[in-house]
């Protein structure tokens, strides 16, 4: 059995105590305010893992599950017998701006799980490096669980924000919009978070290389997330991870491709996806890419004919967009 490069348990109250998040921006320290009130205590048993890369199995044994839906990741409580994960699109540098003005993906889930902050000051303060991807180039993706979320960020438009609070808009906001989109969660939640960086800043047409390093880096996420749910469920537990278009924001990823990518990763791992579109136009693009897949998989089962049939059909890297 593959075990963890790094494991280390932490108690969420002694953590936010001991590692207070350090908020730069004045609107995060409104949000982290919203997060902090109320009767209901930081709790819960922080566990993190960091990976080593893992070679997928070379064929698919058998097709897992995808559920696409529109709008961003919503926490709930997991159905009986399943174990849900939610996607951190990564820097290789985890957390590395979770302090800062703007509310990307990464930083708008750090800003509702506050103590995600408080777990990166606590490893840089003991020495450890938060790296999802190790100064070699390979990717070292990491299980964060048991973390509570304690606040939802609304971050579409609405009458009081008219071009909603995502990325730089958030920074751009005054102290009355961010407190009209933050509520608290009454009593808090607890989430389990997978973080994996994608290759950024890319041009040109998607080689084997770059092809092959997306799958491993998903597969190995998402096995990883399957040996924890055995610890946190048990070994028979259902996996769900919540993803969405992993690495094509900032980093300028095609979005089809990495969905694409992403599902023949989960039927390598046996895990199931749900796949978060934000739009109309993005859950278009999920119906083609799975379409694509499926004549994919029914052509052959194996990973090596897979890629390299998707290599021939010349994905092409996109932009990225700013945030």
């Amino acid at each position: 059995m593959t075990h963890p490069l790094k494991r280390h348990e932490f108690q969420a109250d002694r953590l936010i105590e001991e590692y207070p998040p350090r908020w730069n921006g004045r609107n995060k320290l409104k949000v982290f305010d919203i997060a902090c009130s109320g009767p209901h205590p930081f709790d819960g048993h922080v566990i993190y893992s960091r990976w080593r890369e893992e070679m997928p199995p070379e064929r698919i044994s058998k097709g897992s599950s995808f559920t696409s839906r529109k709008g961003i990741f919503e926490y709930g409580e997991p159905d009986h017998g399943s174990v849900v994960w939610h996607m951190n699109f990564a820097d290789p540098d985890l957390f590395v701006a979770y302090s800062g003005s703007l509310l990307a993906q990464d930083e708008l889930q750090v800003s509702e799980h506050p103590v995600l902050g408080s777990l990166r000051e606590a490893l840089e303060a003991t020495g450890v490096l938060p790296r999802t991807v190790d100064y070699n180039g390979q990717p070292t993706p990491i299980t964060i669980s048991g973390v509570q979320r304690r606040c939802a960020i609304e971050t579409k438009p609405t009458a009081k924000s008219p071009r909603g609070l995502y990325g730089n808009e958030f920074a751009r906001a005054d102290e009355k919009q961010v407190e009209a989109a933050t509520k608290p969660v009454p009593p808090p939640t607890m989430s389990n978070i997978l973080a994996m960086a994608a290759p950024s800043c890319g041009s040109g047409i998607y080689r084997q290389k770059q092809l092959a390093y997306v799958l491993n880096t998903a597969y190995t996420g998402y096995a990883a997330a399957k040996r924890e749910s055995a610890q946190i469920g048990s070994p028979t537990s259902r996996v769900v991870v919540h993803t969405g278009f992993w690495g094509c924001g900032a980093f300028g990823g095609n979005r089809t491709l990495m969905t694409i990518l992403q599902s023949l990763a989960a039927d390598l791992a046996e895990i199931d996806l749900v796949f978060w579109s934000f739009d109309d136009r993005g859950l278009r693009i999920v119906e083609n890419a799975r379409t694509v897949y499926s004549r994919l998989v029914a052509s052959s089962n194996s990973t090596r004919d897979i890629i390299a049939t998707i290599e021939k059909m010349g994905f092409e890297w996109g932009e990225s967009d700013g945030n």
